[in-house]
């Protein structure tokens, strides 16, 4: 089974294919104003007790360079300003090339649909924190980039944690970029259209890399894994980039953004780090948890098992957590999961009823009620409810793991599906021909 090409590929499509009939300015109205039943659109504000800051940072300019969007508690100031949630429209270039659509009609859609959005976060804000902060390490799904998970990144920074979203460079996302010298040519990138480079720093052009479509013919798996071992080595390399700001190494930032990295020193405890991510960030997780063992657990949303090879699973030491959506999981994918389980090391699962695969990132918040449900982007429960009991049941199991001196295991029973809108385990049933 498939995992449906991800998220942001359908929503494109069916965006692009309306755009061209006659109905579609109706039809892009209704879908960003929502309906009579979803009058407030928006990524919803976190519910911790900490404001919360953000800002970029790209650790050597190359592409086996370390990129990210950082979260973390701030100061409260009237000066910072919230981001865009999409920082570049290379990034919708990027899903429009992939889905052969025209990028002017695409830019244009995604202006009048998404391009007023913002993150609730503050740009560049002061970091400020009263104790040392725990790590996490976050990893995006296929097709999709560092900031379209704000809603669950913003919410672990408000509640303490430090969060490194990684923009992944091995073609899965649906566009990235990095810097070359003026004087070394561009790089190639067989068959695939590019935006001319752009000329950001002294010496240095941006390039931009895009979508990586298999190949007529290509079998998925090759790939995917190849990739899955790249994303890994990725999160590490973030982690390994937060230490050494922590420890008051001093780092270059090729953005040059405004945010003072030294007051990162000494705030995070890095004895307490974990990973988590979704769909192929999810299979990250598993990857990264094998290969890292600073990581000290793992929480990987409706994880897409495929890429990963069998021989890692009985490698992985570190509890793990598992939060499903009801839609879109399958036996061969939970039996994958549950080769992982263990008497000994913590292995949970749970799924969320009324969820899709969809209700995780979002763009789940930035659509209609019937426009939404009609592209897979929401389910049939709230996704604001959905998404708080997915934060509130990762808060309690990194507390758990983590050893963290918080109020999170109020939320304990969630991690064992102890709640109307859970399911402990998994809907799925399975036969013994998928375990």
């Amino acid at each position: 089974m498939h995992f449906n090409g991800e998220f942001v590929q359908i929503a494109v499509k069916t965006i692009y294919n309306w755009a061209k009939t006659e109905q579609w300015r109706y039809t892009l109205g209704f879908f960003a104003m929502g309906s009579s039943c979803s009058n407030h659109l928006g990524i919803p504000p976190p519910k911790g007790p900490n404001h919360v800051g953000c800002t970029d940072f790209m650790m050597d300019h190359t592409a086996q360079g370390s990129f990210f969007r950082l979260y973390y508690p701030c100061q409260e100031t009237e000066k910072a300003e919230k981001p865009d949630w999409v920082p570049n429209m290379e990034y919708f270039y990027g899903l429009a090339d992939f889905m052969k659509i025209n990028r002017t009609w695409s830019e244009k859609i995604f202006e009048y649909l998404f391009g007023s959005y913002k993150i609730p976060a503050y740009m560049d804000a002061p970091f400020k924190s009263s104790e040392k902060c725990p790590v996490v390490i976050f990893s995006h799904g296929l097709g999709a980039f560092r900031t379209l998970y704000s809603a669950i990144c913003v919410e672990l920074a408000s509640q303490g944690f430090i969060v490194a979203s990684v923009e992944h460079r091995d073609e899965s996302a649906s566009a990235t970029f990095y810097y070359h010298e003026k004087t070394e040519p561009g790089p190639t990138q067989e068959s695939r259209p590019k935006s001319p480079s752009a000329s950001d720093r002294d010496g240095l052009l941006r390039e931009w890399m895009y979508y990586r479509a298999l190949k007529h013919g290509e079998s998925e798996f090759p790939l995917r894994n190849k990739q899955v071992k790249q994303r890994a080595d990725e999160c590490i390399l973030a982690l390994d980039k937060l230490t050494q700001m922590n420890s008051g190494v001093a780092v270059q930032n090729v953005l040059q953004t405004p945010f003072d990295y030294t007051t990162l020193e000494n705030s995070m405890d890095l004895c307490r780090t974990a990973v988590i991510g979704h769909s192929f960030g999810g299979a990250t997780v598993i990857e990264s948890l094998c290969k890292e063992v600073k990581f000290k657990c793992g929480v990987a949303l409706d994880a897409w098992m495929v890429p990963l090879d069998d021989e890692i699973f009985p490698r992985v030491k570190q509890p793990i957590f598992f939060i499903n959506s009801e839609k879109f999981q399958w036996a061969g994918n939970i039996s994958r999961m549950k080769k992982l389980d263990c008497t000994v090391i913590d292995r949970k699962m749970i799924t969320i009823r009324g969820t899709v695969h969809q209700s995780f990132p979002d763009f789940t918040f930035l659509t209609g009620n019937w426009i939404g449900k009609l592209m897979k982007l929401k389910g049939e429960i709230d996704p604001e409810l959905a998404i708080d009991l997915s934060n509130k049941a990762t808060l309690a199991f990194l507390q758990r793991h983590l050893r963290l001196e918080k109020d999170f295991n109020q939320w304990d029973p969630l991690i064992d599906g102890q709640d109307e809108n859970l399911i402990p385990g998994t809907n799925v049933i399975l036969l013994q021909s998928s375990m």
